[in-house]
């Protein structure tokens, strides 16, 4: 059995260079492969396989979206998905799609993503013979003199084929006779044209009409073939044919040139005389007839329809020129017009959107879009260039292949600064004058969730009245998130850490409202400190965080608290003088500021010769007391009053005895001694002022001790619920604002101690905003009666 490689080496190393080559080509070529296929293929018929030319595995088509677009509105191949094989789809006729072009070409586009990628391909479409010669007419009638004599030749229309190649290329062949033979004539532009050659003088009284039977046949396999029937009658006489001055002419003509434009007048010459000299012009060959017109007398050849250089860029036209005589002689020349391209044809632009929205958090370079360009010009009219206007934009053109670009992400985008773009691609040719042509195109941005919720403040400061109903809305905090759809739904909520809060404060989780829960007690309770958390519902989700501060509003719900009077009366020697003082109320205020301001004063039937100092608690005489009044004894009627609205109020009576000094010594000399026998009457008053101051002084001092616990207890008291140390609320002067301070007011104790002590101080501005309970925005001189300084006693 004969080697196959052996006995074609030869051809086998080409077809392997072949391969190498392509391989070459591909790689440089940025993708690009080449395959053929015949016309006429039926559908489903094998083109080439596309992943593996490629290097792409089988398995990783459908992940990555294989996909294949074709250029121009025919639909002709389609490639499997899942394996890449491309197929044919629909029939294609190459002399339809392409004419006589000697190369046919479809481009296709290769598409894969993750990541994506373009490649080009092109199918050559290979011409078979399916078109057989065709003459333009069936019947050709032709008069030639007898005096005719051998070699004379006579132009015949050739026959036509639609194909290329070597499938267009005709032998003609007569029938048998011996007088014609049918020749085919190159010149030197390498146009052929048919000529009926005589091979033999004519007879006409033996033969005077030849009949002739002219087959043109192809080079294609199998051989088609094509026929005219030559009816050549044989005229007497005329002897002389015309002749051209010059049997070629070669003319330039711009395309879109005006009807009626002279092209060329050709000029024959007859030697005979009379009637045989007279010569009529007209066309030999098939030229469309809407395209040029010739004048039969003058031989003017003029344009009559559009020239288009892009349809035919070179005719060629033969003249006949036929004399009058009997029989008419001929002469003729071949006319080669060649058309001129003119920038008349602006480029066409074809626009592929890739990734459109453009998710905002794409990465440059990513293909947003495809362009293809073409410009049926040629030359500098069909050179083209590109370019995206606005020029200031993330976004660029990119070059991957002659006249195809692709538009690509330049510069990272932020859909919150922009939502869209609007780009023109604009295609500008190189003629004179150039031409253009554009294309716009809206790029949207896609959202991701880039964008934390933010709050309108860095934190919040809420006062609530205390005693506030259960349930009650005292705020509603917003957070504001640019993104959009679920990446801007918020929700609201209070961090885990805080559950202790859980008692105090809810925050709805959709429209941010915060609710007391429980009714505030000033007293035991100033403040509230937490965080509320804003999460939006984006993958992933983004969060932030709000500090809140609730500060509680005294009230005055809490009466002024008397301690109370001695069991025993006061005794007081008389005489007195005038701002001598008795003794002291003492009375302290569970509440704040004005609410625990209090102001002392005498009931009016308690008058008399006393007076109770205002703010001090403080009794003492108003005039003089003398002996006179001894020996009797008053109630005074003591009304203690807070500066709250309303105002609280609490009562107390003190008794006070007067008695003269004589009455003092027989009382003590009356005193029973140590041992329980009676002593002697002391003389010296000074004794008993001694015994006054010392007792004093103890009470002083015990009251000081009782304010140092006190002030202990209350700081324990009224630490916060959440952060470190002890607060206790100040609000500032008129002048000021709200702030903390952990300074106490003093109470002055009585005569007889101190029973507790306040720990706050509090100065009002009526002009702070206030939230209400039910969370309205308020005032503090709404809550606050008085603007002006108060201190807790």
């Amino acid at each position: 059995m004969a080697d196959p490689w052996r006995g074609d080496s030869s051809m086998g190393r080409r077809q392997l260079l072949q391969l190498i080559l392509l391989h070459t080509a591909w790689e440089m070529g940025s993708g690009q492969l080449h395959y053929s296929v015949p016309e006429e293929s039926q559908h489903g018929t094998f083109v080439g396989r596309i992943a593996q030319d490629l290097g792409l595995e089988v398995e990783e088509l459908m992940p990555r979206l294989f996909r294949m677009e074709s250029q121009g509105d025919g639909d002709y191949f389609k490639v499997n998905e899942q394996n890449g094989i491309l197929f044919v789809n629909s029939r294609v006729d190459r002399e339809e799609l392409c004419g006589k072009s000697p190369i046919c070409t479809i481009h296709l586009e290769v598409i894969v993503d993750k990541p994506l990628r373009v490649f080009h391909v092109e199918v050559e479409i290979k011409d078979i013979n399916d078109n057989a010669p065709l003459f333009s007419t069936s019947k050709h009638s032709l008069s030639v003199a007898e005096s005719t004599v051998p070699g004379a030749r006579f132009p015949l229309k050739a026959a036509s084929d639609a194909d290329i190649g070597s499938n267009a290329q005709l032998k003609y062949k007569l029938n048998s006779t011996e007088y014609f033979v049918a020749e085919e004539k190159t010149n030197d532009l390498h146009s052929t044209s048919l000529v009926l050659l005589l091979n033999k003088p004519l007879d006409r009284e033996k033969i005077s009409v030849h009949h002739l039977l002219l087959t043109a046949t192809d080079g294609g396999q199998p051989e088609l073939t094509g026929t005219v029937l030559l009816e050549i009658t044989v005229m007497d006489a005329n002897d002389n044919a015309p002749v051209f001055n010059q049997s070629v002419y070669r003319v330039k003509l711009l395309e879109n040139v005006a009807d009626g434009t002279l092209v060329i007048q050709p000029s024959a010459v007859d030697l005979d005389e009379g009637v045989n000299k007279e010569i009529s012009y007209s066309f030999s060959n098939s030229i469309p007839s809407n395209i040029f017109s010739i004048h039969s007398a003058t031989a003017e050849i003029r344009v009559k329809g559009k020239i288009d250089f892009e349809d035919i860029n070179l005719y060629n036209i033969e003249i006949e020129a036929k004399d009058k005589g009997s029989p008419p002689l001929s002469g003729h020349c071949n006319i080669f017009i060649e058309i001129l391209d003119v920038n008349d044809n602006a480029p066409e632009m074809s626009l592929k959107s890739m990734l459109i929205p453009v998710p905002e958090d794409s990465l440059p370079g990513v293909v947003v879009a495809l362009v293809s360009i073409s410009d049926r010009d040629s030359g500098a009219n069909g050179e083209v260039s590109c370019s995206l206007w606005p020029t200031v934009l993330p976004f660029k053109l990119m070059s991957t292949f002659k006249n195809y670009y692709s538009l690509v992400l330049a510069e990272p985008v932020d859909r919150e600064q922009v939502a869209e773009y609007g780009l023109v691609v604009v295609a500008q040719d190189e003629g004179v004058p150039s031409l253009s042509a554009s294309s716009s195109l809206v790029v949207p941005i896609s959202d991701v969730n880039d964008n934390a919720p933010a709050f309108a403040q860095p934190s919040y400061t809420i006062f609530v009245k205390e005693n506030n109903p259960p349930g009650a809305h005292i705020f509603t905090m917003s957070a504001s998130d640019p993104d959009l759809a679920e990446n801007s739904l918020i929700s609201y909520w209070l961090d885990e850490k805080l559950w202790p809060l859980s008692s105090y404060i809810s925050v709805n989780s959709e429209s941010g409202r915060v609710y007391a829960l429980q009714p505030f007690d000033y007293e035991e309770l100033k403040l509230l400190e937490f965080q509320v958390s804003a999460k939006d519902a984006g993958l992933p989700s983004l969060c932030s965080n709000v500090t809140v501060q609730v500060f509680v509003v005294d009230e005055n719900d809490n009466a002024p608290a008397l301690f109370g009077p001695e069991e025993s009366p006061i005794l007081l020697v008389v005489p007195v003088m005038a701002g001598h003082m008795v003794g002291k109320i003492r009375a302290l205020d569970a509440d704040s500021g004005y609410n625990a301001w209090l102001r002392y004063e005498l009931h009016e039937g308690s008058r008399g010769p006393w007076r109770v100092g205002l703010y001090s608690g403080e009794i003492s005489t108003t005039r003089a007391l003398d002996e006179a009044e001894g020996s009797s004894t008053q109630n005074l009627l003591v009304l203690v009053k807070d500066h709250g609205k309303p105002p609280r109020s609490a009562t107390t009576t003190l008794s006070v005895s007067l008695v003269v000094n004589t009455q003092v010594v027989h009382a003590d000399a009356h005193l029973p001694r140590m041992g329980g026998s009676p002593g002697p009457l002391v003389d010296n008053v000074n004794v008993y002022l001694i015994i006054a101051i010392c007792s004093v002084s103890s009470l002083f001092l015990l009251a000081v001790i009782l304010y140092v616990a006190q002030r202990c207890q209350n700081q324990a008291k009224e630490r916060m619920m959440y952060g470190p140390g002890t607060a206790t609320l100040v609000c500032a002067s008129e002048v000021g604002s709200w702030s903390y301070s952990n300074r106490h007011s003093h109470i002055l104790a009585g005569v007889s101690g101190e029973a507790g002590a306040k720990s706050d101080l509090m100065v009002f501005s009526p002009n702070i905003p206030v939230f209400a309970e039910n969370g309205e925005v308020g005032n503090m001189k709404e809550l606050i009666p008085d603007s002006s300084m108060q201190v807790s006693l």
